[in-house]
């Protein structure tokens, strides 16, 4: 099955944190930041591993406010101090996470061409910072305090679909572009879209920060940077 070609489409939705965001770096910098002060030693690839099995389990609060909780779990294994203090720091810093080197000029140049619509786990707090960083590309934004559920959940992208709808489209005029194979392009997949994998840790083993699916979905589109997208639908 071929996919339908890239300037067919009129809105483009994003995951946003791990797509746009660089959230390992922002999560692994932070971290290491609290190590150094404290003179212990910090493995990246070792945090992102306790980071994802902490953020996982069931909890009440949704991204970044969990950080609080995430990092008085992990914090003992990294030999870091634990503390309400340390723990508040960490989830601060998310207002300043840096996009990826790409991602402000892709998502311009893709501005031009389509309607962007954000698709964040994330708090409407912590998107306010992520959009002014990548320059206010969106349409529309939808959040976890948008939404009151969390991608994969189906419940999350039927909401978008209502708003294009609104706007006499449908899910058929949308391409879904994102990085984490188990939040959004396995659920994409099976309710119909087409989608796009941005595949960020190209260059290292394993998911990282984001949890592992349970099988791999082979994606309509594939790159492993957002301006090789800008590139593809350029040409």
């Amino acid at each position: 099955m071929s996919a339908k070609p890239l300037g067919e489409f009129k809105y483009l939705s994003f995951d946003v944190v791990g797509t746009l965001i660089d959230f390992e770096s922002g999560l692994t910098g932070a971290l290491g930041a609290i190590a150094a002060e404290n003179g212990v030693a910090f493995e990246p690839e070792r945090a992102l591993d306790l980071y994802r099995s902490a953020r996982y389990m069931p909890g009440v609060q949704h991204f970044p406010d969990d950080l609080v909780r995430v990092y008085k779990v992990i914090a003992p294994e990294l030999g870091l101090p634990v503390d309400e203090a340390h723990a508040e720091r960490l989830r601060a810093a998310v207002a300043g996470w840096k996009p990826f080197p790409d991602s402000v000029e892709a998502m311009a140049r893709l501005k031009k061409r389509y309607k962007l619509i954000a698709m964040t786990n994330a708090q409407r707090w912590a998107f306010e910072h992520f959009s002014a960083a990548l320059g206010h590309p969106f349409h529309a934004a939808f959040t976890v305090d948008d939404t009151g559920t969390e991608k994969p959940d189906p419940a999350f992208f039927e909401k978008v679909f209502a708003f294009v709808e609104g706007e006499g489209a449908s899910k058929d005029d949308i391409l879904h572009v994102a990085q984490s194979q188990y939040h959004d392009i396995g659920i994409s997949r099976q309710l119909g879209m087409t989608n796009c994998w941005i595949q960020r840790r190209h260059a290292q083993n394993g998911y990282g920060g984001t949890i592992e699916p349970a099988q791999f979905t082979e994606p309509d589109y594939h790159f492993t940077s957002m301006a090789a997208l800008a590139d593809a639908v350029e040409a």
